[in-house]
């Protein structure tokens, strides 16, 4: 009801005053909104990922294909397209359905051909974002330009594009709700609000401003039905575009490192702590063996400055932390009412195991058995994982929702043994678990973050 108020308020004072002062009225906002759409449009596409699942039906072991949709936009003319990781997922296969160009030159009926499908690749995935970036091997593609969303502001007309249901090129209307949400405290990772309609299917579509540049990527929404309730959320662009430019150069995002817990200062936690300021951001706690430990970073620590930019609360000292991989910053602190001036090197984060996911090959990849997903520890592989115990066996790369391995198993764990039997790689793990029993206890010896543990599954 809000939301009808504000158009009908909208309305009326255009009309009022077109009629007045002879400017824009509500029939030139229709036009402009118009434009954008046929800005937009050409380079919004719709994304059939298909992969491997547990058929539907109670105990059924049975594997099938599955489909899923979702929508991307393209930044770059050669084919690179943006969308959200979970649209892509563990599929084996993606297609791509590219919009038909100057529709309105060609065809003088309203319903026009759906457009070019292809074939796409996976360039990198970034969970931690849910971003991914394709490739589809076409070229001189209609773009649109990631806009500042620093620039963005709260009230703002944004326009958000994609497949809803599968309904393919479907635009929506709405206001940004909020510049910057967090999911946690102290996450980095932050969202655009928006009442714009985001339903399954919008996800990795663009969210677009009145000048049609993409100012975020719609990710997921909050609602209890289900379906839209006007609370949806997108990757802000200046995320986006750190992400697209470092998967474009490294096929993955370099994130930085120092050793440090830093948490946001409230005026609650300033008064217990004693501290001299009511914002900020204050070290909780220094890694051993860390490089901020090395620089002389200690607990309770206020950090003023990095690089020369205030910091003001944890997450925004994270981003810098993050951007910084392999560099040396200089961190300005507060200790005891003492500044200080600090060098440090920031170390890349570890690798990460989700990018395995682009190594598999489909069926052969399968452990049916046990619901999984799993690589060879070979020559591939071993660069993509932290130091191991051992230089054999089989590294799960996925599992299947609602499989035996589902809730027991983490992309990244490495299976040495299956009841006592070894495990050099994928083809052991394959046979051993076609030779279990139906209800046998199924124990499986795994190296998981670096630590040797034992996992149980419940295997039909």
């Amino acid at each position: 009801m809000e939301r009808v108020n504000l158009l009908i308020g909208i309305i009326a004072a255009l009309n009022l005053t077109a009629q007045d002062t002879g400017q824009p009225s509500l029939r030139w906002v229709s036009q402009s909104l118009q434009r954008v759409v046929d800005h937009v449009s050409p380079s919004v596409v719709q994304i059939t990922a298909y992969g491997l699942g547990r058929e539907e039906e109670p105990g059924s072991a049975r594997i099938r294909t599955q489909r899923g949709t979702g929508s991307g936009v393209i930044l770059d003319p050669e084919g690179y397209i943006v969308t959200n990781a979970h649209v892509v997922g563990a599929s084996q296969r993606i297609q791509v359905l590219i919009p038909e160009r100057n529709l309105d030159q060609k065809y003088k009926s309203i319903l026009k051909p759906a457009g070019k499908m292809m074939s796409a690749q996976v360039v990198g995935i970034d969970r931690e974002t849910d971003l991914a970036v394709l490739k589809v091997p076409m070229a001189g593609l209609p773009v649109l330009k990631l806009a500042d969303s620093a620039m963005l502001r709260q009230g703002e007309l944004v326009l958000a594009a994609g497949s809803p249901f599968g309904l393919q090129n479907s635009v929506t209307m709405g206001v940004v709700s909020a510049v910057a949400r967090q999911v946690r405290p102290d996450d980095p990772m932050i969202y655009i609000q928006t009442d714009a309609s985001i339903n399954p299917g919008n996800s990795g579509g663009p969210l677009v401003n009145a000048d049609g540049e993409v100012v975020g990527i719609n990710t997921f929404i909050v609602s209890e039905s289900g379906g839209n309730e006007g609370i949806g959320f997108a990757a802000p662009s200046n995320i986006v575009r750190t992400v697209y430019d470092q998967i474009r150069k490294y096929g993955r995002v370099r994130r930085g490192q120092i050793g440090l817990i830093v948490q946001t200062i409230t005026p609650p936690l300033a008064e217990a702590l004693q501290l001299p300021t009511e914002i900020g951001a204050v070290v909780a706690d220094v890694a051993q063996g860390g490089a901020a430990e090395a620089a002389g970073v200690e607990v309770k620590d206020v950090i003023l400055t990095i690089d020369g930019k205030v910091i003001e609360n944890a997450r925004q000292f994270g981003v810098q932390v993050y951007q910084k991989a392999e560099q040396v910053a200089v961190l300005e602190v507060l200790r005891k009412g003492e500044k200080k001036t600090l060098k440090v090197a920031i170390r890349e984060r570890p690798k990460d195991p989700d990018r395995l996911i682009s190594l598999l090959k489909g069926d052969e990849n399968l452990v049916p058995r046990l619901g999984m997903m799993a690589l060879d520890l070979d020559e591939k592989v071993t660069p993509l994982m932290p130091d191991l115990r051992k230089l054999s066996g089989a590294v799960v790369a996925g599992t299947l929702e609602d499989g035996p391995a589902a809730s027991a198993l983490l992309t990244g764990d490495v299976i040495y043994e299956i009841n006592n039997r070894p495990v050099k790689g994928l083809k052991d793990l394959v046979d051993a678990a076609q030779g279990l029993k139906p209800r046998q206890p199924v124990a499986l010896h795994i190296e998981r973050r670096g630590q040797l543990q034992f996992v149980l599954l419940d295997v039909n």
